[in-house]
């Protein structure tokens, strides 16, 4: 929709529900308010930064007090973005990516099938190292068509080619709910999940999420494989070209060798988190700080600060303030309470699947996941509260997992778009692979609700 037409509607919105005139039920404001901010995200009629400052000023004038609204800035959650944002570019401008990314491949032994299986796996490594799907996805598509594209000279790698590159684009945000710090979205729904969840930390997060996502990333290897038979490639060409990428980048740095120092520290802690009491976004914040201390650090603050999406900052804080307004006027519960009543006649594992395919549906035109989130964890745990057999952070898990991939549109994430501009693969063979894709990885969830989640969950 032309973004003129979405900023009139924005305006008309405002003006019926928050002049003066009539006196709107608090819960009627917080949805037009809702239906503003999302308007004005998705439709891209400002930059994201932009929208979420008239969003703090709406709240501020209609909702809380300036000092409530700001006070969502100063929440751990938002200092363990920055702080990761420097950690993880620190990681990248070092070469150390990079690096690992080769040497990781070179795992595979030149064998395309072998090859489709480690890049999966590759996202997973990235993704404890790199807190961005976008950081991740740029990343590895760039190793992956560098290796391509020398092959293609004597190989064919068209089947190979659609297959690293789509499922680097399902991988970036399925990879990123391995670890609680593994993206923007995850680290918010960690901040939502503790408050349901008191003891959840680095470590039970890994247990609670690890294992199905290993077992679908295995089910979609298997898939292209049936679906997009690699090739058969020259594997000496295939180790010579890694080879060469790891001798480009030379002996291991010092930068290197501190960034690996760093690193490990921080995530060392993030581990230990239940025997030294500290938390998440502390250590993160220790770990930026020490890239930029003198001898211990890999750079100094002027290029560090540039490493940090300020931008990103000001949107993520603004996604907290959804939530809150969504909470604290009621609105949710509404929601749920609404939800509820009209399928209260219907088992709790059939509301659970209902809950899944309105998720998926509103997925495909919510564009971007952080904003979408927003939405649908609150009312899945809402929702958790009042259904019987199923606890709010079962419902809360069920629908965050659902609703990060985007399986069938290009247009669903950002990395999406990246691995599209490669030129492997087209959107109808991306669209094709979805449905079976998609498929999979519900019934993987589910396996989780049922056989492996109900042992593990501690209630």
């Amino acid at each position: 929709m032309n973004k003129k037409i979405l900023l009139l509607l924005s305006l008309i919105l405002y003006l019926m529900f928050f002049l003066p005139v009539i006196d709107w039920d608090i819960k009627t404001k917080a949805i037009a308010a809702l239906i503003i901010i999302q308007m004005l995200w998705i439709g891209r009629i400002f930059p994201l930064a932009h929208s979420s400052l008239l969003f703090m000023l709406l709240l501020s004038f209609h909702f809380f007090t300036y000092q409530e609204t700001l006070a969502y800035f100063s929440s751990e959650v938002v200092w363990l973005l920055f702080a990761t944002f420097i950690i993880s570019h620190a990681f990248i401008e070092t070469g150390l990516a990079s690096r690992i990314s080769f040497s990781v491949l070179k795992v595979s032994g030149g064998s395309g099938r072998a090859l489709l299986l480690i890049s999966f796996l590759l996202m997973f490594v990235l993704a404890i190292l790199i807190p961005s799907n976008v950081g991740k996805g740029n990343l590895v598509a760039s190793v992956l068509d560098r290796l391509l594209k020398n092959l293609r000279k004597i190989n064919t790698i068209e089947n190979l080619g659609k297959a690293l590159f789509i499922g680097i684009s399902y991988l970036a945000a399925i990879s990123g709910a391995l670890v609680a710090t593994g993206a923007s979205s995850t680290i918010y729904t960690f901040e939502l999940f503790t408050s349901i969840h008191p003891d959840l930390n680095y470590i039970s997060w890994i247990v609670y999420f690890v294992p199905p996502v290993l077992l679908f990333t295995t089910l979609l290897w298997l898939l292209f494989i049936v679906k997009f038979p690699p090739e058969k490639v020259d594997r000496k060409k295939m180790m010579g070209l890694i080879e060469d990428g790891l001798e480009e980048l030379g002996p291991l740095s010092l930068a290197e060798k501190k960034v690996m120092l760093v690193m490990g520290l921080t995530l060392l802690l993030w581990i230990t988190q239940s025997l030294h009491g500290f938390s998440i976004p502390l250590v993160g914040l220790l770990g930026a700080v020490l890239t930029v201390m003198p001898w211990i650090g890999v750079w100094k603050w002027n290029q560090a600060k540039n490493s940090v999406d300020w931008d990103m900052m000001l949107f993520f804080a603004s996604t907290l303030m959804v939530s809150g307004m969504l909470i604290k006027t009621g609105t949710i519960a509404s929601i749920a309470d609404f939800f509820i009543s009209m399928i209260t006649f219907q088992s709790p594992f059939f509301v659970l699947l209902l809950l899944i395919l309105c998720t998926a549906l509103l997925r495909v035109i919510f564009v971007n996941i952080l904003g979408f989130l927003t939405i649908m964890i609150p009312l899945a745990i809402e929702i958790g509260e009042t259904l019987g057999g199923y606890s709010p952070f079962v419902t809360a898990m069920v629908v965050f997992l659902v609703g990060i991939p985007g399986f069938f549109l290009i247009t669903q994430s950002p990395v999406h778009l990246i691995s599209f501009s490669f030129g492997y693969f087209s959107e109808r063979e991306l669209l094709r692979i979805g449905l079976p894709s998609f498929s999979l990885w519900v019934l993987t969830i589910l396996g989780a609700v049922l056989l492996y989640w109900p042992y593990v969950v501690s209630h």
